[in-house]
């Protein structure tokens, strides 16, 4: 009998492939869970991923644009950045925001931590609804080309129940605020 939550991989050796500022790669020499060897590749993240759900009093959000090189194709989303490890995440958050919105806001939630995919990397996101919002100048940095729309928040679920928005983190938090607000704990300041 085994212990399901106990790790069944040996792992027999690791190799640094790749590093860079943002990732690291690891190649490991594995014996997988049913006694075979094997590779197994790991990529970690050296920042946090970080989303912020912006919802007016009029509930509207904003939503991001831009092309997203990794997946050759444009995205809409929810202002997202990473954070660096050893920052306070809302603080990533509130940068995140003015950066690509111009907004700050005056009230922030923690709405979910996830993993974005525990399959090959350990990449982790603390997304935050924010609210009582005021418009300032944008600050994009310069790998940024982004256009901002201002929609309305149930317009929004449409798109991502109609798979018009497939970011994982804005889906996730879309998803959230929509059942909150259907339970009636969606904190609207």
């Amino acid at each position: 009998m085994f212990n399901a939550e106990e790790n069944p991989w040996q792992i027999l050796s690791e190799q640094n492939v790749y590093d860079n500022k943002w990732i690291n790669v690891t190649e490991y020499q594995v014996i997988n869970p049913s006694g075979n060897p094997g590779i197994y590749g790991k990529v970690h993240f050296k920042n946090r991923a970080i989303g912020v759900l912006p919802l007016d009093a009029d509930m509207n959000t904003y939503l991001v644009g831009q092309y997203r090189f990794v997946l050759n194709q444009y995205s809409w989303e929810m202002p997202e950045g990473g954070g660096p490890l050893n920052e306070e995440p809302i603080d990533a958050a509130k940068r995140e925001l003015l950066e690509e919105t111009g907004l700050k806001a005056r009230n922030w939630t923690e709405l979910q931590r996830m993993h974005l995919s525990n399959s090959v990397s350990d990449e982790f996101a603390i997304i935050y609804l924010a609210t009582g919002l005021e418009q300032f100048e944008p600050e994009p940095e310069d790998t940024e080309q982004l256009i901002t729309r201002k929609i309305a928040f149930d317009e929004v679920y449409n798109m991502v129940c109609n798979a018009k928005i497939t970011d994982s983190m804005t889906v996730a938090a879309v998803l959230r605020t929509k059942l909150m607000l259907l339970e009636g704990t969606l904190p609207l300041q």
